[in-house]
């Protein structure tokens, strides 16, 4: 059965059950600070197990995305080493929120596996947990019993909390759970020992394929376990696995799902997989990773040096790496996968293919930036060589093995194979103790101990009314406090609340909550999966009172005219660039808008004034806002409404008209009822912030007014300084021209006095046998002055070592320089040499064996940088 046929057959079998199936949620998941990225299936469905939202459909299927590559769940390091770990994977699932329970999900299981997919019912295994003592958990005997119905008691294993409890983090839903094992070794490995010892034991190919999770308790911050109101029912079956156990393979990688990229990095390498170890992690590595890369990619989290977007380009360098060392690939060769991964997955995430070209041109850009890294880390890596080899050292101290793998991604295995090829070793447990520093840094910056709620009253929703009322009569119904580096900080659930919560780029509201007794200072409002959170300044002294719930309508208002602008924004985008624009991010505050968007060329000028024009051209327009709220999904994309990649949309959503024929979107956001209220838009800045990605910020309203009365108040100013010119631009070309001569003639200067003083320095070199030296302090006008002069010095004399101690524009620097000769016949070197000397100026610098150079902040140190060149060299 091709993979194809295995996703499309469970989804039919669940249908079959009167479960709906629900598309796959985004891989980055937003409003939920617990999670960066989608790890499991039921995250979407998060809020039906805290209780925050009562589920419309009790029966659910579907295949998501998930990533486990951050926290708790991270099987990075596994991928590629093993044949059964993903970064990316498929999670097969059927859910029941507060429908069936035990009985149904494991006979359905075992119906679906054994009769529908015929897997073997002899190599099968089930376990169900056996209790916990520290929890005052007993064992699962309900799964046990429901089980021993269906298989012998000697294919039924009691597992540990570790294997049969899940979890979804340190708080949060959890509950025990029954999975399914599969044993696919061969006839002859299964009569010598039975898979019943080798369940969950890490044995390759005794593999669990499917987790039953009965969701029954909330884990509270405490520790301690609370009933949650409903039991609901949670399962998860790697894709991956179950196609391996039906095609009957040894590994994930053998299956039609990695097979043809695998034969694409056959063709490409000349390298056979499965001829050596190295080469198939290598190609496993590969094939799995640009999964991950190219599915977060499409659901808008593009490669970046923080969060989640430094996880994914770490991953997407990873596999590089393994493709430069073992493969050979020095050009960049992921991207040319992607029409396959839009092949293999266009059906059920038809993200990538709408996305394809460019996801492939923003890997294509990242792979080429790596390998220009990758090759100064190569560089530097031999200069440190080449100082071991000097200096008599033998070994990489873990600290600079350390900065190789954070700043130029050298993993720590090819540091050591390249060392180890030059006779060095690297300090392991020197770059062990660096990486746990790191650790202990990010966890220090993430730590947050956040208390359980406390329930005012029923919870029976939250009532959202911002898009109409600014104010609203509101009741807290619960509350907690939260401590982070931030300090101590509160968070309220209202009934009914006019503030809105941080979504889509909008910042979340400010204002106040007023009571008789009271006043409570509202410092932002977030979305926390589905509820709406209200950061405050303190806790309620009387949370039982009524609120007079106030949203500071300044910020508002200027907050909306941004957000508006922004839509006209991308529908001008679109006109003057081309429908590829799609957006890639936003800011919208009080203060300006900044907006992302697929782009891969510098926006000219005439482009920008294009723009500008459109969009102040809408703004006096003053059209109307058209607003309908809870249109079927459906319906609102046959109006041409345009929908952002990464977004998870209801069945119902809102849509936003500023003129049928010019911009039609899909957003929550708070809007002007006309676009007159935005007075002016004015473009500040574009420019690249990543590959295929450009940024534009711009500002309306009042701060359109202020930038530019500003900018005409410049421009009188430099008349006057001017004496008022009646061609300013001519003026001003006049002076550039005046300067750019002025500093040919100091540049002629210049180079007169450093001849002069090249032929003084000669005279004062101290002639040997078998070396020249030259240590001398003196004036010069540049830096690139002491090069030229250094250089100059070294190609006129033979055998030289020179140490110039440089005072220029009132700071030292110094400058090393040996003769090639002497690098090689006597060891010498300059980049060792002007470390040591730096500290006279208390500074620092570095370069070659034969030309170094250091600045530092101590002038009275030169002379002293002198006296010990002329010991260091005696």
């Amino acid at each position: 059965m091709e993979a194809k046929k295995v996703r499309s057959t469970f989804i039919e079998f669940f249908q079959t059950k009167q479960h709906q199936f629900v598309p796959s949620s985004p891989i980055v998941v937003k409003n939920d600070p617990t999670l960066m990225f989608t790890n499991a299936g039921m995250n979407q469905f998060k809020d039906f197990f805290l209780g925050n939202e009562i589920a419309k459909i009790t029966r659910v299927a579907n295949s998501q995305k998930c990533l486990r590559v951050s926290g708790k769940h991270n099987d990075l390091e596994e991928v590629g080493v093993d044949t059964y770990h993903h970064t990316m994977f498929e999670m097969l699932g059927n859910w029941s929120f507060g429908d069936y329970f035990k009985k149904e999900a494991i006979e359905w299981a075992w119906e679906l596996l054994t009769k529908v997919y015929q897997l073997p019912k002899d190599r099968l295994y089930v376990s169900v947990f056996g209790g916990d003592e520290k929890d005052g958990l007993d064992k699962d005997m309900e799964a046990f019993d429901l089980w021993k119905n269906i298989v012998s008691e000697d294919r039924i294993i009691f597992g540990s909390k570790k294997d049969n409890f899940w979890e979804m983090g340190d708080t949060g839903p959890c509950g025990p759970c029954s999975e399914i094992h599969i044993d696919l070794r061969t006839d002859e490995e299964r009569k010598a020992v039975s898979g019943f010892d080798l369940v969950n034991n890490d044995h390759p190919q005794v593999i669990e394929i499917w987790n039953l999770v009965f969701m029954q308790f909330n884990r509270l911050s405490d520790g301690s376990l609370k009933e949650l109101p409903a039991k609901h029912v949670d399962t998860g079956m790697g894709f991956e696995r179950l196609v391996r156990a039906i095609q009957q393979k040894s590994s994930n990688y053998d299956t039609d799902v990695f097979m043809p990229f695998i034969n694409f990095l056959e063709g490409k390498s000349g390298k056979k997989y499965g001829q050596d170890e190295k080469t198939d992690i290598a190609m496993r590595v590969i094939v799995d990773h640009i999964r991950a890369i190219s599915f977060t990619i499409a659901d808008g989290q593009l490669p970046s040096n923080n969060k989640a977007g430094y996880v994914i380009r770490r991953i997407l360098r990873r596999a590089v790496r393994y493709g430069y060392t073992f493969l050979g690939f020095q050009k960049p060769f992921m991207y040319e996968m992607l029409p396959m991964l839009a092949e293999s997955f266009g059906e059920i995430f038809p993200e990538v293919v709408a996305q394809q070209d460019f996801i492939g041109r923003v890997i294509e850009e990242e792979e080429a930036s790596f390998l220009r890294t990758l090759d100064n880390g190569l560089k530097i890596l031999d200069q440190i060589k080449n100082e071991l080899q000097a200096s008599g050292g033998q070994v990489i101290d873990g600290k600079t093995a350390f900065e190789l793998y954070d700043t130029f991604g050298f993993p720590l295995d090819l540091t050591s194979l390249i060392a180890r090829e030059n006779g060095l070793s690297v300090d392991e447990k020197g770059f062990a103790e660096e990486m746990e520093k790191q650790k202990n840094r990010s966890r220090a910056a993430a730590e947050q101990e956040t208390g359980d709620w406390i329930m005012v009253r029923d919870d029976e929703g939250v009532e959202f009314v911002g898009y109409d009322n600014l104010t609203a009569q509101s009741k807290i119904i619960k509350y907690r406090q939260i401590k982070d580096k931030k300090g101590n900080r509160y968070q309220l659930v209202l009934d009914r609340t006019p503030f809105y919560a941080e979504s889509g780029g909008q910042v979340g509201d400010t204002g106040i909550l007023i009571s008789s007794s009271e006043k409570i200072k509202v410092i932002d409002t977030k979305k926390e999966n589905d509820l709406i959170v209200h950061f405050v300044d303190k806790l309620p002294l009387e949370p039982n009172a009524q609120f007079s719930a106030e949203v500071n309508a300044t910020k508002r208002k200027l907050t909306m005219n941004n957000h508006t602008a922004t839509h006209l924004l991308q529908s001008a985008l679109k006109d003057v660039l081309g429908d590829h624009v799609q957006q890639k991010g936003s800011l919208v505050n009080e203060e300006l808008l900044r907006f992302d968007f697929s782009h891969f060329a510098k926006l000219t000028d005439q482009e920008i004034a294009r723009v500008e024009a459109i969009v102040n051209a809408k703004i006096r327009e003053n059209i109307q806002l058209s607003e309908e709220r809870n249109v079927p999904i459906e319906e609102a994309k046959t109006k041409g409404a345009t929908a952002l990649f990464g977004e998870k949309y209801g069945d119902f959503v809102r849509v936003i008209t500023f003129d049928p024929e010019f911009s039609v979107e899909l957003c929550g956001g708070t809007h002007v009822k006309s676009t007159g209220a935005i007075g002016l838009f004015k473009i500040v800045s574009e420019g690249s912030i990543s590959s295929g990605v450009r940024r534009i910020e711009a500002i309306t309203a009042e701060a359109a007014e202020a930038f530019l009365n500003s900018q005409l108040t410049l421009v009188k100013e430099i008349q006057e300084l001017l004496k008022a010119p009646k061609d300013l631009k001519k003026a001003v070309e006049s002076l550039i021209q005046e300067r750019n001569d002025l500093r040919k003639e100091i540049e002629m200067l210049h180079s007169k006095q450093a001849g002069v003083l090249k032929d003084d320095l000669l005279k004062q070199v101290e002639t040997g046998d078998d070396l020249n030296k030259l240590f001398v302090k003196v004036s010069l006008p540049s830096a690139e002055a002491l090069k030229k002069i250094a250089f100059e010095l070294k190609n006129e004399v033979p055998n030289l070592i020179a140490v110039i101690a440089a005072e220029i524009d009132g700071n030292p620097q110094i400058a090393v320089v040996i003769n090639e000769n002497l690098v090689s016949t006597k060891g010498l070197n300059a980049g060792q040499a002007i470390r040591e000397l730096a500290k006279e100026i208390q500074g620092g610098g570095g370069g070659q064996p034969f030309f170094a150079t250091a600045g530092g902040k101590n002038l009275s140190g030169l002379d002293a940088v002198v006296a010990k060149a002329k010991t260091m060299f005696a």
